[in-house]
């Protein structure tokens, strides 16, 4: 698929068709296109959890995603998004480079996740990326280190829809050339 429709395409899928799981295979290689996004001074401090399992993933969006969000997700592998935090953004002595900080962690994610979501749509996957979620439930039951900032949690599965493009803004709207 051509980038330019590759990004026309790409919509936030909140319905998932039930059996059609996806694969360990999948995930390696969607987290295999965001690792090629840049990040702070390379450290590279994006990681990802993947709930593959049908039991865990039930227990995932009982115990740690609101009703909401649970409803959408379902039929969906699910993919928690952190990154190590006090590292992006900061100097050896580990005092934060300029006036972000931590904000580098999230920034350099989020470089990552628009691949995850691009490599996902590629491969004929849909996603959404949910921030409402129980970040202290999820580190409880996924083992996730304290160095650790939890983000978000990705659904990752065959869509069940087709939904319409929301407008989005105009270049002219949001570019201001000097």
């Amino acid at each position: 698929m051509d980038f330019d429709a590759l990004l026309e395409a790409r919509r936030s899928i909140r319905q998932y068709a039930p059996g059609h799981d996806v694969t360990e295979a999948q995930i390696e290689e969607i987290v295999a296109a965001a690792v090629q996004a840049p990040s702070w001074k390379n450290s590279q401090t994006a990681r990802y959890y993947a709930v593959l399992s049908a039991p865990l993933r039930e227990r995932f969006t009982r115990e740690c995603l609101p009703e909401g969000n649970a409803g959408k997700s379902r039929n969906a592998a699910l993919v928690v998004t952190t990154f190590v935090a006090n590292t992006a953004g900061f100097n050896t002595e580990g005092q934060p480079d300029n006036e972000c900080g931590n904000g580098w962690g999230f920034y350099d994610l989020g470089l990552h996740n628009a691949l995850f979501l691009l490599k996902a749509q590629e491969l004929g996957l849909g996603t959404l990326v949910m921030g409402l979620r129980n970040a202290d439930a999820i580190r409880s039951m996924l083992h996730i280190p304290e160095n650790e900032t939890i983000v978000s949690v990705i659904a990752v599965g065959t869509a069940a829809q087709s939904p319409s493009k929301p407008p989005r803004k105009a270049v002219r709207d949001i570019l201001t050339f000097y």
